[in-house]
């Protein structure tokens, strides 16, 4: 894994040094997901070819905050700690953090090249066939760069990546993930997806019903899973574990309730209140229920269990 610098810049870049020169790839890259990944790796191969670093230039937070009123919290399938950490196994040297500002997104196509672009001394830019870098109706496509670097820079373009004849794309993963297709957004990432949370206190019925649960309090910009049932991986401390974990409202005690993350770990009977952990959400299980009564839900939680070990014992 390279030990990846992050650099945070703020338009207009002042007090700056400039540095060596580097390959670099443009891109907000939420998901870090396969398409993503052939632009990084396009890159990397550039890079190593010529001797140079490898950077990537992205932007927080999403552009979406310039352009329109928001009407909840902003989610990424990648907050910028995950992100980074991700590129990190992928060979960049550096990220460079844009903040994303109104005055910035104002600016058209050269000179967003002469006065952002250029102060990271690029001997080639590496981008995505669809990404955007300048206002819009500014010409600020990958079809204009080339005659704005003039001559100060190569440029290389990325072709659409597909998956079955689907484009693979952040906003694609996102709508998988409402939908409870967990399965369906690994393909697109090229891994499971994963969010972060802290264990906390919670009505500690799981226990009363014989399945303990943590109850996860997580990151409110973290993308989650929409409303179901989830065969999942825990990380505690450095061990994984097996586990099925619901995100609901509990409906069978009650409605209106808030929606809750709760996992039922397999074979693990600590508390762990306080914790930090890692999830994996790798299966969709079933939708949530209302059952007619607490026997019921007893009922469908040994079968919970037994599909989920069920899964992981055909998977691993």
């Amino acid at each position: 894994m390279t030990m990846t610098e992050l650099t945070r810049l703020h338009y207009p870049i002042l007090d700056f040094k400039k540095p060596v020169q580097q390959v670099v790839a443009m891109g907000f890259f939420d998901g870090v997901h396969r398409g993503h990944q052939a632009v990084l790796a396009r890159a990397k191969a550039e890079a190593e070819k010529q001797g140079v670093p490898l950077a990537v230039l992205t932007y927080d937070p999403h552009p979406i905050v310039a352009f329109q009123t928001l009407k909840k919290p902003l989610r990424y399938l990648t907050p910028l700690a995950k992100k980074k950490s991700i590129m990190s196994q992928l060979g960049v040297d550096r990220v460079y953090v844009m903040q994303f500002t109104s005055k910035l997104a104002k600016l058209g196509g050269q000179q967003f090249v002469d006065e952002v672009v250029m102060q990271l001394n690029p001997v080639t830019v590496v981008a995505g066939f669809d990404h955007l870098y300048g206002a819009a109706g500014t010409d600020s496509d990958m079809l204009h760069l080339a005659t704005y670097a003039t001559n100060r820079f190569d440029v290389i373009t990325v072709s659409e990546f597909d998956d079955y004849n689907q484009k693979v794309s952040s906003s694609t993963i996102r709508s998988m993930l409402d939908q409870g297709n967990v399965d369906g957004a690994a393909q697109q990432l090229g891994r499971v997806h994963s969010t972060s949370g802290i264990v906390v206190h919670g009505e500690a019925r799981g226990r009363e019903l014989g399945f303990p649960t943590a109850n996860i309090q997580t990151p409110e910009e973290e993308w989650l899973p929409g409303i179901g049932i989830y065969a999942v991986k825990i990380k505690v401390y450095d061990t994984w574990y097996l586990g099925m974990a619901s995100i609901g409202r509990n409906v069978t005690f009650g409605d209106a309730r808030p929606i809750t993350v709760e996992i039922s770990i397999l074979d693990y009977q600590e508390e762990i209140y306080g914790e930090f952990v890692q999830i994996q959400w790798c299966h969709y299980l079933r939708g949530e229920v209302k059952f007619e009564n607490v026997q019921a839900l007893i009922d469908q939680l040994n079968e919970d269990a037994r599909q989920t070990r069920h899964y992981f014992n055909t998977k691993l």
